[in-house]
């Protein structure tokens, strides 16, 4: 039921879509995996839903551990070729949306990977000269989420590749076409075989697949995104070869608001903070914590504008603003959390139950009364959901902030200079979002402290987690 085409035969669109979904490419829409510059089939296959309707999208390549094995080797051979190509290049063409922020990193990285600079070190020795140079790592491991499957593979990617480097991607089982669609693009764009290479897996290959690309001795860096118990699998796996990681993992930002704020910006910032992509990033603000001279009058403005500004529905409508969940388990842990807070007190203000448009979709709901002894309060739900907690000083707000193990962001609203700068300083993240919702910017470095992660991606400092330093000390002079 998988088309296996020849090199130069796009897959034909997927089933129910004259050129695929939103009217993309059928070229684009590719469904084995890509090693060495070719499309591989596997044994069996894999199917892929839309998350809306529940619709079967296609049937994906379920590779195996003799597929990693095999791409891994593909991008140590492309990678003898590749770390000595010049840096100077330009970026695949932008798109739109999330596509337009994929494509902005491959920009900027194209760009920063003229500016890889190394050192000259004075030393004692008149007879001595010392240098550092910078090198690429090597193979590179890349392991993406489901919720951004396109610049979540563009933000490592393209450091690594403008490092030097080459890359085996394993994508998330629920989004394997973008990453497929990614190796068509750099196919189409002249990126030479066994540099880029994807494979796709199930989530039963999933466990052997990782282990494989963590422990073959050809890797030399794993980068994941995801949860910090599989970052800690991942990590364990790793540390038998000593390989390098850049670990994005979970977080649990909170979004604090004090009484100097002004209501309307940070209601406005809580929207866009906790309801993008139906509250399912890392970053979504996961923790309201309001101060008491405010809190009811935030509250208030709040689920105003969750009434009027949000809209749940099929992502293909124009209308929609709030999608589905991705899959019924994400449902049904939106579901517990909420729950559990009902039955310990909090006031459902608005929403709190499934949406009628489909199974996978909830309610974007906001809580109040809301403790810290609650599921919601603990643990990152991942969904559309703002539980709001009460508080009175800030010494208070930092204390409750700082309580998770996790820090990867955090939001707070102020008009007090003073309080700007203590509260940046003192909470316990990687970003900081001062009287702003949205912070992502290829420009900047994301990630985060505690069991968010380890390392940085995106900036000037993210190609550096694809470069080993190397001193050089030149005697006899």
């Amino acid at each position: 039921r998988v088309c296996r085409p020849r090199a130069d035969c796009p897959v034909a669109p997927i089933r129910g879509y004259a050129r695929g979904p939103a009217g993309l490419s059928s070229a684009l829409l590719r469904t084995d995996g890509f090693v060495g510059g070719l499309w591989v089939s596997a044994a069996a296959t894999f199917p892929v839903h839309d998350p809306a309707s529940g619709a079967e999208l296609g049937l994906v390549a379920d590779c195996g551990v003799p597929e990693a094995r095999a791409a891994v080797r593909a991008a140590y051979e492309a990678f003898c070729s590749w770390r000595g190509v010049s840096a100077k290049g330009k970026p695949l063409k932008e798109a739109q949306g999330e596509i337009l922020y994929s494509a902005n990193f491959l920009e900027w990285f194209s760009e920063e990977a003229r500016r890889v600079y190394g050192d000259i070190i004075s030393t004692p020795a008149k007879e001595r000269r010392a240098l550092v140079l910078k090198q690429p790592l090597g193979v590179a491991a890349v392991i993406t989420p489901w919720n951004f499957p396109s610049a979540m593979i563009t933000r490592k990617v393209g450091a690594a590749l403008a490092a030097g480097c080459t890359v085996v991607v394993k994508p998330a089982e629920d989004t394997p076409f973008s990453a497929l669609a990614l190796a068509e693009l750099a196919n189409q764009a002249g990126i030479p075989p066994g540099v880029y290479n994807v494979i796709p897996c199930s989530q039963k290959k999933a466990k052997e697949v990782g282990e494989a690309l963590c422990t073959d001795p050809l890797v030399s860096k794993i980068s994941f995104t995801g949860s910090t118990a599989t970052g800690k699998v991942l990590l364990h796996h790793a540390a038998n070869s000593v390989k390098r990681v850049s670990m994005e993992l979970g977080g649990h930002a909170p979004f604090i608001v004090f009484d100097s704020a002004n209501v309307d910006q940070a209601v406005a910032g809580a929207m866009a903070s906790k309801f993008r992509n139906s509250g399912q990033t890392c970053v979504c603000s996961n923790r309201f914590l309001v101060q008491s001279g405010i809190h009811d009058s935030f509250v208030k403005k709040f689920a105003e504008a969750i009434k009027t500004n949000l809209h749940v529905g099929n992502g293909f409508e124009e209308r929609t603003t709030q999608g589905p969940l991705i899959n019924a388990k994400a449902v049904e842990k939106v579901e517990k959390h909420v729950s559990d807070a009902i039955s310990k007190g909090a006031t459902v203000v608005t929403g709190g139950k499934r949406h009628h448009v489909g199974e996978n979709f909830f309610e974007p709901t906001l809580l109040s009364n809301v403790t810290r002894d609650m599921l919601c309060s603990q643990e990152e739900t991942f969904g559309p959901v703002a539980p709001v907690i009460k508080f009175n000083t800030e010494e208070e707000a930092v204390a409750i902030a700082n309580a998770a193990d996790v820090g990867l962001a955090g939001y707070f609203y102020s008009q007090d200079p003073a309080q700007i700068w203590r509260v940046a300083e003192r909470l316990e993240v990687g970003m900081v979002g001062v009287n702003e919702g949205l912070i992502s910017s290829v420009e900047c470095p994301f990630g985060g402290v505690k069991q968010s992660g380890l390392g940085r991606e995106g900036s000037k400092y993210g190609i550096d987690e694809y470069l080993e330093l190397k001193y050089v000390c030149f005697g006899g002079l």
